[in-house]
C-alpha cells in the first residue's frame, strides 16, 4: 500500500487503519493479454483505494507474476458455472468494480464448439453472483464485447446500429450483452476491436498481431499474407486500460447503462496495418504481401468491413486515441522511428458533434 500503510484483517477481510474495508476490484480472465495489462495499471494507480484480484481458470500466476505485483490476488474460476466467486467473497468482500476480460474469443474455436462459446462468453455466473450480494449499489460490470457484433457490410459503425453478427463468436457476444441490459442496472458494454501494444508485466505465450507483423517483415522470408479487403479499428492496449480507468472513476458518480465502440482512431485492413509497420519501423514496402479474403480459408465466416465511429467514446470520457503509428512506436519503445506525416490508408472515425454528451445512462 502507498505511503507505508499498514493493512489489516477483519473477519477475514482487508481493512484499512481507521477500520474502513478496501473496496475491491476484480478482472475476470486476468492471465489474458489485456487482463494482465489491467491488473498491472490497477494495482499501480488505484492501491490506496482499491484491492485488485482477478481470476483464472487454466494458467495459475507464474512466481514472475507474484514478484512484480505482489498485492494483486489471484482465484481460480470457472466462469461457466460460477464455481470459485464465493470464495472471492468471503476473502476480499464484495467488489464494487468487476472487469469482465474472460472469453472464448477465437472465432474458429467458438465454431467448433457453440455450446463453449456461449457458455463462456455470456457471463451468467458473474451477474447472478453480483446480483446476490445484495448491495444498495450495485458494483459496476464492465463487460468486454467486440466489433464482431456488427455484420460488416458497412464502415463506422455506431452504437445504435443494428447487430447481426455472421459468425458463432459474434453471436455470443450479442447474446452476452443482451443478457448483462436484461438483468443488470450498472454497467459499461465496450465493443473492442482487435488490441494492439507491447507485451504485459508477465510476457504471454500467444502470438502478439502487432508483433506477428514485425517479425514477418523483419526476417522478409515472405510467410505472412496481409488481407486488403477486411477493415477494423485496432486500439492500443494502452487506450484501453485508460478507458477501463476512466470508466471506474466516474462510476464514483452514480450508476450507468452505457454501451461504447471501443476502437483506434484509424480504419484499416490488415495491409494497411503491415504497411504503416514498415513504414514506421523502417522495412521495405514489398516484404508485404497483399490477399484477398476470396483466397482464403479460414474455417470461419468472418465480417468484411467493422469499422467503427468513436465520437461517443471521445466525448463521454474525454480520452485522446493514439493514432496506430504512434501505437507501433510505443509498442517497441523505438525513439528512432520516423512517423510517417500522413497515411493516405487510414480515416478518423470520430465524427465532429456539438453535443455535450456527458450522460451515461444511455444505451
Amino acid at each position: 500500500m502507498e505511503n507505508g500503510t499498514k493493512v489489516g484483517f477483519q473477519n477475514g477481510k482487508i481493512t484499512l487503519p481507521n477500520g474502513t474495508k478496501k473496496e475491491v476490484i476484480l478482472v475476470t480472465g486476468g492471465s489474458g493479454y489485456l487482463g494482465l495489462h489491467l491488473i498491472e495499471a490497477l494495482a499501480k494507480g488505484f492501491s490506496s483505494q482499491y484491492d485488485v484480484a482477478y481470476t483464472y481458470q487454466s494458467h495459475p500466476p507464474s512466481p514472475e507474476l507474484h514478484q512484480k505485483l505482489p498485492n494483486v490476488h489471484s482465484f481460480q474460476v470457472d466462469l461457466r458455472t460460477g464455481r470459485g466467486l464465493d470464495i472471492i467473497s468471503s476473502t476480499l468482500g464484495h467488489p464494487r468494480v468487476v472487469v469482465n476480460c474472460g472469453a472464448l474469443s477465437v472465432p474458429r474455436m467458438c465454431e467448433q464448439d457453440p455450446e463453449a462459446a456461449m457458455a463462456i462468453n455470456i457471463p451468467r455466473s458473474v451477474v447472478e453472483w453480483l446480483l446476490s450480494q445484495d448491495m444498495s449499489i450495485p458494483p459496476l460490470l464492465i463487460h468486454l464485447s467486440s466489433d464482431q457484433v456488427y455484420e460488416g457490410d458497412k464502415s463506422f459503425y455506431k452504437e445504435e446500429d443494428e447487430t447481426k453478427p455472421v459468425n458463432v463468436y459474434g453471436k455470443s457476444k450479442v447474446a452476452s450483452e443482451n443478457y448483462v441490459k436484461s438483468n443488470y442496472s450498472n454497467y459499461a458494454i465496450l465493443r473492442s476491436s482487435i488490441i494492439y501494444g507491447p507485451q504485459p508485466v508477465v510476457p504471454v505465450p500467444k502470438s502478439l498481431p502487432l508483433q506477428w507483423i514485425d517479425r514477418v517483415l523483419s526476417t522478409g522470408d515472405g510467410e505472412g499474407e496481409f488481407l486488403v479487403n477486411e477493415f477494423r479499428c485496432p486500439i492500443f492496449v494502452t487506450d484501453v486500460v485508460r478507458v477501463v480507468e476512466l470508466l471506474i472513476t466516474k462510476h464514483a458518480e452514480g450508476g450507468m447503462k452505457l454501451v461504447l465502440n471501443l476502437g483506434g482512431p484509424d480504419r484499416l485492413s490488415r495491409s494497411d496495418m503491415a504497411d504503416i509497420v514498415a513504414q514506421v519501423r523502417g522495412y521495405k514496402m514489398e516484404l508485404v504481401n497483399r490477399v484477398s479474403t476470396l483466397s482464403m480459408d479460414r474455417g470461419v465466416v468472418s465480417p468484411v468491413d467493422t469499422s467503427m465511429d468513436v465520437t461517443k467514446l471521445v466525448a463521454v470520457l474525454g480520452i485522446t486515441l493514439t493514432d496506430f503509428a504512434t501505437g507501433i512506436a510505443l509498442t517497441f519503445n523505438d525513439k528512432t522511428s520516423v512517423l510517417p506525416k500522413k497515411l493516405e490508408t487510414t480515416q478518423l472515425t470520430t465524427t465532429t458533434t456539438n453535443n455535450n454528451n456527458n450522460n451515461i445512462t444511455n444505451s
